[in-house]
């Protein structure tokens, strides 16, 4: 049976948890599952069951001694001089009980919503575990142990020959995935972050285009700390339409960490749920422009679990099924559930408030800066037209 989207879900994906006040917490995934099956917008007939990836599957990208490591590190085996050798243990990625488990399901969402997507089985797949790009081949980092967009992509290539556009919009730089495919012109990676001055990983610059054959195909669009809607809005839409018509990609994967809104306690910009509607739209006609709807989205960051996360991923959603635009108060049945287990006043409307926070005085500065960063990020897709 073919499906026009799929959405990849497990209870179980809350058992990648870190500890009670780690800043990742995948019950934001419940939480978003609740409120979009309290508005009815997700039947059972779309949900798919993530599989676990295989060590086969995870050494497409990762060190078989790192996944061992990981292994060790799950069962309370591992040294901590060891297990710091491959950033496990650190305030960041702590050790956890059944780690290596919790993460090959995660991984294993985000393939099995390739396989659906790439088989033709539906148009549009989306795991909201997954998203986790700071992972490198033998070392965690930034809350991430395995890097399944990473995976996802070289099994891409492997199975279906694939040509891949990588598009992340979490605020932290996508540093993970840019690097394990830095020299594969077959990959092209897009970053739209908080500049790394003041933000973890510290990577993303627009000098950062990769090496060898695959020199030209990263793109990096860093913005201003407290950049607003607008200017993010615009970056975001100019860059990609230039570096899809560019690359010429058969599907695209996105990452939808959603950590650039002003609420969240990790990052330092300025938008609202209004760049969370316009995302998933240009990246949904994108899809259907270049990919013949090809279009794999996963989670990702996202530390307002309680205010941001669930409004904002089910935005994304709502646009992959074509659902009617939703505004207005948030169900009641929703917030209800959910008020007296959330230390924060939950919002009541789909929208934020329009004075969510004081005026930024450098507005005006900073949009014409994002401007110049988007210019020079593209210049040589620019140029070589011009040739």
């Amino acid at each position: 049976m073919s499906r026009d989207s799929i959405f990849v879900y497990s209870d179980q994906y809350i058992s990648y948890k870190f500890n009670d006040k780690h800043p990742f917490n995948q019950i934001r995934v419940k939480l978003t599952y609740d409120l979009l099956k309290s508005i009815h917008a997700l039947d059972d007939l779309r949900i798919v069951q993530p599989r676990i990836a295989t060590d086969e599957e995870l050494s497409l990208i990762h060190d078989p001694k790192y996944i061992q490591a990981v292994k060790l590190a799950s069962e309370g085996g591992l040294a901590p001089e060891i297990a710091a050798n491959y950033g496990l243990g650190t305030e960041d990625t702590p050790i956890f009980p059944g780690m290596h488990d919790a993460s090959c399901l995660l991984v294993g969402g985000t393939l099995t919503a390739v396989d659906y997507v790439m088989e033709g089985k539906a148009a549009h797949g989306l795991n909201l575990g997954g998203g986790l790009h700071h992972g490198f081949r033998g070392k965690a980092s930034g809350f991430c142990i395995y890097n399944d967009s990473a995976v996802a992509i070289k099994y891409m290539q492997h199975k279906y020959n694939a040509k891949v556009l990588y598009v992340d919009t979490d605020a932290h730089h996508g540093d993970g995935v840019q690097f394990l495919f830095y020299d594969d012109p077959n990959v092209c990676t897009f970053s739209i972050h908080e500049t790394g001055r003041y933000l973890f990983p510290g990577t993303g610059n627009i000098n950062e285009r990769g090496v060898g054959k695959g020199y030209g195909y990263s793109f990096n669009i860093p913005v201003d700390a407290f950049t607003e809607d607008e200017s993010w809005l615009h970056a975001y839409d100019t860059a990609l339409r230039e570096v899809i018509e560019f690359f010429k990609p058969d599907v695209i994967l996105t990452q939808n960490g959603v950590d650039a809104h002003f609420l969240d306690p990790l990052t330092h910009l300025s938008t609202t749920m209004k760049i969370y509607r316009e995302i998933p739209k240009l990246a949904h006609q994108l899809a259907h422009e270049y990919c013949n709807g090809k279009w794999i989205a996963v989670g990702g960051g996202g530390y307002d679990i309680w205010r941001v996360v669930p409004r904002a991923w089910s935005l994304l959603w709502l646009e992959m099924i074509d659902h009617e635009e939703i505004t207005g108060p948030l169900p009641q049945t929703w917030l209800e559930q959910w008020q007296n287990v959330s230390p924060v006043a939950l919002p009541p409307e789909w929208d934020d408030y329009v004075e969510l926070y004081k005026p930024i005085p450098r507005k005006q500065e900073i949009s014409e800066k994002n401007a110049n960063t988007v210019a020079n990020a593209l210049y040589h897709i620019r140029s070589s037209k011009k040739h």
